[in-house]
Order: structure tokens, then sequence, then C-alpha cells
């Protein structure tokens, strides 16, 4: 079976419609589509074999947390293509490429893994350079990268790696479809592959080219440690070169410090003590955003416009990343605002049950 005929296969679009459904059985355009899958699945699938499947346009829209960013999505159509293309084909060509600490939207790796390679990475350091803490970093990310991802280089990336014409033709038309000349679209699950590999060059020239061995990627956020901080003064020059050369350029906050400083990644600030402890917090800006939805979430269960499930899954959720950190007297503080939510409307509730509570 040719990879192309893996994304026609009827099993396979099958499972890619499952999972494409997966937390969005209650929007109107899966529910039509479930209420005649068998169908909806056999054309899409004859579209594929034909090769008369042309990608649809996109909706727009903002969110605002952790910042302002636009979100152009695809349709529920094109989402199953996108899967049954991502996991069948994409993925496995694509990340054939990588190095070790490219960490973004891959099997076995994200944020968690690559918080353990930098502690990796300090305690490391820290030995090798005769016990000590001092050193520098380069820290930096790129600026609008999504937006800025030229589609020719891009093109040229993913023919590379993507042998089968067929499925390169289907890449090529996926890219093409994004809205703006410049840029893919964040919505798109292809995006998060296209977007790893587009960096993909940058990865293996500081690691093989310029020589560095504490290094690490999140998509477009990435740091270098060194004992030289001119090394670090070198590299960023030629780190600017290779990403002018496509279309990029690193953002206003890119900068080399001290690493007793300790750096921003991943949601943490990370340092190392002159013991050679790595500590981990939970950044500044993810508590006070934290502790701005606690608020909300009091008002608008007051309110009843929240349940006590919702808060409690969202909550769970920060939590379960924050408790990666050395964080237990702020993660049991907030466990106290979230229960103190809760026992207010109980209190509440049980006082407008008494006579004359309700006024």
């Amino acid at each position: 079976m040719t990879d192309y005929e893996k994304l026609c296969d009827w099993a396979n679009l099958y499972e890619a419609y499952r999972l494409a459904r997966r937390g969005k059985r209650w929007k109107n355009a899966v529910a039509k589509v479930e209420a005649s899958t068998l169908e909806a699945i056999a054309l899409l699938q004859r579209e594929l074999q034909t090769k008369t499947y042309r990608p649809g346009g996109y909706r727009e829209f903002y969110v605002y947390e952790p910042k302002k960013r636009l979100i152009q999505t695809n349709s529920f159509k094109d989402k199953i293509v996108q899967h049954v293309f991502c996991d069948q084909v994409l993925y496995k060509a694509l990340t054939r490429p990588f190095i070790l600490d490219n960490y973004g939207s891959q099997i076995g790796k994200g944020t968690h893994f690559g918080l353990d390679r930098l502690r990796h990475f300090l305690r490391d350091y820290y030995r090798k350079n005769g016990f000590s803490a001092d050193g520098w970093v380069l820290k930096a990310d790129i600026r609008h990268y999504f937006q800025s991802i030229r589609p020719d280089i891009l093109k040229r990336d993913v023919a590379a790696q993507l042998h089968d014409p067929d499925c390169l033709a289907l890449a090529y038309m996926i890219i093409d479809s994004s809205p703006d000349p410049l840029g893919i679209p964040i919505g798109n699950q292809s995006s998060q592959l296209f977007a790893l590999l587009y960096l993909n060059q940058m990865d293996h020239i500081i690691k093989e080219q310029l020589g560095f061995k504490w290094y690490g990627r999140y998509m477009d956020d990435f740091y270098i440690i060194c004992n030289s901080k001119e090394r670090l003064q070198e590299a960023l020059v030629v780190i600017r070169q290779h990403l002018a050369e496509r279309g990029l350029e690193l953002n206003q906050k890119t900068q080399i410090f001290p690493l007793r400083n300790g750096l921003d990644f991943l949601g943490f600030h990370t340092y190392i003590d002159d013991h050679g402890k790595v500590i981990r917090r939970v950044r500044k800006s993810s508590r006070d955003r934290m502790k701005r939805k606690l608020r909300k979430y009091a008002a608008l269960y007051a309110e009843g416009k929240i349940t006590r499930k919702e808060i409690t899954d969202s909550y769970i959720s920060w939590r379960t990343h924050a408790m990666h950190g050395n964080c237990r007297q702020l993660v049991a503080k907030y466990d106290n605002i979230v229960r103190s939510i809760f026992e207010r409307s109980t209190d509440n509730a049980q006082k407008n049950q008494r006579p004359g509570g309700g006024g």
C-alpha cells in the first residue's frame, strides 16, 4: 500500500473521522456528518481516490490567552483529511530528521519532556563547568512565527522529506489553501508539523555546525546555554542570518543574560543555585492568569453560570502543570481559593433557605 493509498483506506478515514469529532460532537457541522456517516466518508474517500478533493475556506477568530492570536480553522471535512494525512503519512515523514531537543507536538515529547531536558542540561552544565553556576544563556523566539512562514520555502522543505508524488501534491494544496499569501493557519493540524519542520535546519546548524550541546526548542521558543558570552554573540549573528534567509526574524525579547538569572521556558522559571540544585517555579504570568480566572469563576459560580465540574476541570489542568515545579506552597494556596469558591456558594445557599433568608 502506497502512502497515498493509506489516506484513501476506509478504516483509516473512519478512524480519522472519530478523532476529528472528539470534543466537537455538539457542533452542527459534526452532527450533520454523524447523521450520515457512511455516506459522508464514502464521498470523501471517492474525492481522495479521484484526486478531486480540494481544501475549503477558513473561519477566523481570536483567542486571548496567553496572548492575542488569530486562529484560522477549517471545516469538519477538512479536519478529517488533516487527521488521516498527519497520522498516516506526514508525521512519520516530517519528523524523521528532527533532533531530540525539538520538543513540540510529537509523540513522547511535549512540555514536560522539554522541562526535564532543561533540568538535565543545567545539572550537566554545572558538573562540567567545575561545579559552578556561572555561565550565559541565549534566549530567543521568533516574531509572528506562523504568519511569517514562506510557502515556497516550506514546500521545498516538505518535498525533501515526502516522496510520494500524490501526497506531496496534497501537502502543497493544504499549504496553498491559507487565506493569506504568507504564513500558515494556526488552526490546521498539519501546520503544527510544518512549523516544527521549518526550523529543523536551524536546529542542525546550532547543534552540529556551531557545536552547542545544551540547546532546546519548543516550536519557535528556544535557548542555548554556554560558558562563553562571546560564543553566544557569534552564534546569534549566524542564527539571525539563517532566519532572514527563510523570511524570519527574532523578536525584541531575544537576549543574552547570565545563567544565574534563570530562564523562562514552557511556563516555568527554571534556575540553578550555587549547590547545583535545579529549581523550577511557575512563571508569574501563569500564576496571575490563574488567579484572575479563579476570581471570574467565583462570580460565575455564584450566579449559577458555571458548574463545579467546569471549574474543577480547568483548575486541575493548571494544577497538574504547576506540580511539575517546586510549587507545593503555591498549589496549596490556590487549592484553598478553589475550595472557598464552593464553600461560599454553599453558605449563601444555606442562608437563603433559613426563614427570612431570602429577604
